[in-house]
């Protein structure tokens, strides 16, 4: 059964109402590279003209993360990072932060928080959506969803090119704002690379018309795998690649300068 969906729009969904491509969002890990650099991050990647961010919240097991991700998470683990922290910390996001945020990461500590706990305090703190890829849709609708619903956040569900069109439709009828597609079914990390296979799985869902828009994530690093994301879909999500930024010296100065690579500003 579906739980009756309120009629409310955060800033996800006022996002995608105004703005129908080449749109830009970019993860990182919070609490690192320090513990305390997560606002700072958010707050610069806005200025650099970022459409929506994506916080990861750490894990031990990352399963679906490369080794960029993974070393962040563990980095992130050992400086003390964890949800209580993170709402602490994301008190303050909306006095510094404007575009939509969403959280990422996995079941299993939200789950040990509380589900319904956790999504009050998404909401609290000014979150408008939350990404767990190994969350099952079936648990999500019988038991999660009325919690998200309730709080105004959207759940974004994942695609990958072996997911069948039966359950393409069923996510779209789920969902309510945007749908995540997997440029692929490996790890996080790798470089885009569109095969006769993979351009087949961008067209079919393209011809699909779903209600919701698509953001294609995974193996997106530079303007050239940005700008092939978009034919497809309303935009990309950058993760590793920033990540590796993060693991530079004066990282927060080099941001507007790596978004101009991703996404170039029109001369």
């Amino acid at each position: 059964m579906v739980y009756a969906q309120k009629e409310r729009m955060n800033r996800l969904n006022a996002l995608f109402n105004k703005k129908k491509d080449n749109l830009l969002s970019i993860y990182y890990t919070a609490g690192y590279p320090g513990l305390n650099t997560t606002l700072d991050i958010a707050e610069a990647l806005e200025n650099a003209g970022v459409d929506f961010l994506e916080i990861g919240f750490p894990y031990s097991d990352p399963v679906a993360d490369g080794p960029t991700i993974q070393h962040s998470s563990e980095k992130a683990l050992e400086n003390g990072m964890n949800l209580n922290l993170l709402f602490e910390q994301l008190k303050d996001l909306r006095k510094r932060v404007t575009i939509p945020i969403l959280l990422m990461g996995y079941i299993n500590p939200v789950v040990q928080y509380g589900v319904e706990r956790f999504c009050k305090k998404a909401e609290e703190v000014g979150v408008d959506g939350v990404i767990l890829p190994d969350l099952p849709m079936y648990e999500y609708e019988a038991m999660y969803s009325r919690y998200f619903i309730d709080n105004n956040l959207s759940n974004i569900f994942l695609v990958t090119p072996q997911t069948t069109e039966e359950r393409i439709r069923k996510i779209d009828e789920l969902s309510n704002s945007f749908i995540y597609l997997l440029s692929s079914s490996s790890i996080t990390g790798g470089n885009l690379q569109v095969s006769d296979n993979i351009e087949d799985y961008y067209k079919r869902i393209k011809a699909m018309q779903l209600k919701n828009p698509t953001i294609i994530g995974f193996g997106i690093s530079d303007d050239r795998s940005f700008k092939k994301a978009c034919e497809y879909a309303g935009g990309a999500i950058v993760g590793s690649a920033f990540i590796k930024l993060l693991g530079t010296g004066d990282y927060l100065q080099k941001i507007p300068a790596f978004i101009n690579s991703i996404r170039p500003v029109p001369a």
